[in-house]
């Protein structure tokens, strides 16, 4: 008895997994397409991202790099379609950083012994 090998595509393994392997890309290609939606209307300022299920997302497509192409002009249309759904656009960082101070010397107080002895050699180094 000889095996046979069928050609690949008659062997329904194969085209089993060339189905998944479709549907698998499909996914992943949705949920980037959803992410990069999400960024785009973050940036632009929307209050409430449960506004993207307004849009018409089959039209969309990624560019070669992953990123959602057109998204800057598909948040301004949205913004002017229904400004209610937007605040004043924002940056990616949501928090504000601290104010730029120095550190203020430590008292002679507050250190230990051993922390005086370091900092007054090295107050006599310098002079």
């Amino acid at each position: 008895m000889t095996d046979e090998v069928q050609p690949s595509g008659d062997d329904p393994r194969v085209a089993e997994l060339e189905r998944r392997l479709a549907e698998i890309e499909a996914a992943t290609t949705q949920r980037i397409l959803h992410a990069e939606l999400r960024s785009h209307a973050t940036r632009a300022g929307m209050v409430d991202l449960d506004g993207l299920k307004l849009l018409d997302t089959s039209a969309l497509k990624l560019t070669e790099t992953g990123e959602l192409d057109g998204g800057t002009r598909l948040m301004a249309d949205l913004r002017r379609a229904k400004p209610w759904l937007f605040q004043q656009a924002s940056s990616s960082s949501p928090a504000t950083p601290p104010p730029n101070r120095p550190q203020p010397a430590k008292r002679a107080t507050e250190m230990s012994h051993a922390e005086w002895r370091a900092a007054r050699a090295e107050l006599l180094r310098r002079r």
